[in-house]
């Protein structure tokens, strides 16, 4: 019975190779490489040849391509200088697929008096090495409040 078990499991995880601690982690990882923009943290999080859609329109030409492209325009945006916060609920995983809902909130600045948030999907797809070969994501910032 225990062979059977273990065969099984390898079956399994070749045909689902991320599940929600998979993801959980790659996440923990994702929000420790957002608050230092250091390039080895963003690099360990993307294969090679991954795409990034930091737009809601992913197939427009603000994709970024290659793991390099990703490293330089992450780092561009700089958020590691910014004070924000990150919350999510993984929605759905399947197969090398996972689906999350976040909200990000950015504190007032002297440019922005008022917290700057967004609610955010992220559609991630995963290579076998647990990397991320694709993200996209699509969001919404939370209406500016009206000025008195």
């Amino acid at each position: 019975m225990t062979q059977l078990w273990a065969s099984v499991d390898v079956e399994l995880k070749e045909v689902y190779p991320m599940n929600r601690a998979d993801v959980e982690h790659w996440l923990d990882r994702y929000r420790h490489a957002w608050s230092t923009d250091d390039p080895k943290d963003v690099a360990a999080l993307f294969t090679e040849d991954a795409t990034y859609s930091p737009h809601p329109w992913p197939r427009d030409d603000r994709t970024w391509h290659g793991r390099d492209t990703i490293i330089e325009k992450w780092i561009g945006h700089g958020d590691s200088k910014a004070s924000w916060r990150f919350e999510h609920q993984i929605l759905a995983v399947e197969g090398d697929t996972a689906v999350i809902e976040g909200w990000t909130t950015y504190a007032p600045t002297t440019e922005t008096p008022y917290e700057d948030a967004y609610a955010n999907i992220w559609v991630v797809r995963f290579a076998d090495d647990g990397r991320a070969r694709s993200f996209a994501e699509w969001w919404v910032q939370r209406p500016v409040p009206e000025q008195s």
